[in-house]
């Protein structure tokens, strides 16, 4: 009989935190700056400096505990985790081991085979260490401290994962929360969200778990997938083999699609965990408590049923809009100022979302203005322009956020209506295009589609085409 096995899975996720300034220091977060710029001697690990904590991060860290149905811990502590390493200037790192500001959460998920809850350990408050950079000869290494002091958040969950479909099914959700929040863009492809995920097998029917492995370096969600199919499959085959599983660090290559050694597994007493004697406890008050969740915003569900109620448009529409809370904002705004919620549905579903997937961006990544958006809208609906012009005025719109009404009037846009001056244009092409104008006297309808087009290239695409339809017909 063939043996069924399962696999267990928990994810480490780090969400770096949209604060300003770092953690424990005033220096600045902004990604991108010259090599050690935003630094000072909290962030660099200079003996005497004090840290302080950024009371932002605990608003964010409270804010995402909320939305994730945590238990808030009202006294709460730091620790220092003790290990050497040239990117960790203090040669500790400041996390929460003991007392972690949430607790005992949950999210729900849904898949193909149904809804789950996903139990949440804890989630805590910690510092990020600093970049290395290695000299592609191999003869040396460069360190950044930019990144050292960047405020986390670490949230663990329990081992209640058992597919790649629920792994990313669950990291869909936290990402969509945390956004809603404006705790963290999330990117996966800049470090800003970043997956651990622990993985043991054990036959089907087991109680007992297994021995895990951590796998890291895993910066998409395809990925991901790939990395708990190849662990799975690894694990499996050795104990099909009788061989033992290690309790190590893996680095996944989805390069090569496997996994290598690392180095063994750590405990906790490996890193001599102790609390920080710098740093005060963290007390968490009602008031406190309570103006935070005043501040919780509308969420995803609550959003969608809303717009169900106030917007005409479709379902699909909204499930796509409301995925995004930047895109949500958007629509939203722009419908405040007046433009149908239609309208701004279909320039979102259809040349944003072709625009954003051409340039291989996120709906975050969007630059233009409901302003702007719904100043296109309103020079479509008065005919100003027409449907091809307004798709060329929104790709420069989309790229530079220019002014529509602005562009179209610099750019000489508008709509040329004018009997008068389209009659000359349109005898033009009648004239010239004796073949199409038989066809259509012998009962071609399509024909005259050719001769408006012909008559849109000839007024380099500013005509109203209804007019110029009718303008043919009359003619022929």
């Amino acid at each position: 009989m063939v043996k069924q096995y399962e696999t267990v899975i928990g994810l480490e996720v780090h969400v770096e935190l949209a604060s300003k300034t770092k953690i424990f220091c005033g220096c600045s977060t902004a990604f991108g700056g010259a090599p050690n710029t935003h630094t000072c001697p909290v962030c660099t690990g200079m003996p005497g400096s004090l840290p302080v904590l950024n009371k932002q991060v605990l608003e964010y860290a409270v804010a995402v505990g909320l939305a994730t149905n945590c238990e808030i811990t009202r006294f709460s502590k730091f620790d220092r985790k003790n290990y050497f390493y040239p990117d960790n200037p203090q040669n500790y790192q400041i996390s929460q081991l003991y007392l972690p500001i949430c607790r005992n959460g949950s999210v729900e998920i849904e898949t193909e085979s149904g809804k789950k809850q996903i139990g949440i350990h804890e989630i805590h408050m910690e510092e990020d260490a600093g970049k290395m950079i290695h000299d592609e000869s191999g003869n040396f290494s460069l360190v950044d401290y930019n990144r050292s002091g960047v405020p986390l958040i670490e949230i663990v969950s329990e081992p209640d994962m058992r597919s790649a479909e629920e792994v990313i099914a669950y990291l869909e959700r936290l990402r969509m929360l945390i956004q809603y929040l404006g705790a963290s863009d999330c990117k996966l492809q800049e470090g800003s969200m970043r997956a651990d995920v622990n993985i043991s097998v054990r036959e089907a029917g087991c109680e007992t778990l297994g021995t895990r492995t951590e796998m890291k370096n895993l910066n998409s969600f395809r990925a991901i997938a790939r990395a708990i199919e190849g662990e799975t499959a690894r694990q499996i085959a050795l104990i099909e083999a009788g061989e033992k599983v290690i309790q190590e660090t893996r680095r996944w290559d989805d390069g090569k699609g496997e996994s290598f050694t690392m180095r063994s597994k750590e405990d906790a007493q490996d890193y001599r965990y102790f609390p920080d004697p710098d740093l005060v406890p963290v007390l968490v008050f009602e008031k406190f408590l309570a103006e935070i969740k005043d501040r919780q915003p509308e969420f995803r569900e609550a959003k969608m049923e809303r717009y169900q109620r106030e917007f005409d448009i479709p379902a699909y529409d909204i499930d796509i809009i409301t995925g995004s809370k930047h895109m949500a904002d958007l629509f939203e705004e722009t419908v405040a100022l007046g433009a149908q919620p239609k309208k701004v549905s279909n320039w979102l579903m259809v040349e944003t979302l072709r625009l954003l997937k051409e340039n291989g961006m996120d709906p975050e990544d969007i630059r233009f203005s409901p302003k702007h958006l719904a100043a296109l809208i309103k020079l479509t609906d008065s005919k100003a322009i027409n449907s091809t012009v307004a798709k060329e005025v929104f790709e420069k719109m989309f790229a530079e956020d220019i002014d529509p009404e602005k562009y179209v009037e610099d750019a000489g846009l508008k709509t040329v209506s004018d009997e008068g001056a389209l009659r000359s244009v349109v005898e033009e092409v009648i004239a010239n295009n004796p073949q199409s104008v038989e066809d259509y006297r012998n009962g071609k309808e399509k024909a005259i589609g050719f001769l408006v087009g012909q008559t849109m290239k000839a007024m380099k695409g500013k005509a109203d085409p209804a007019v110029v339809n009718q303008l043919l017909k009359e003619l022929l």
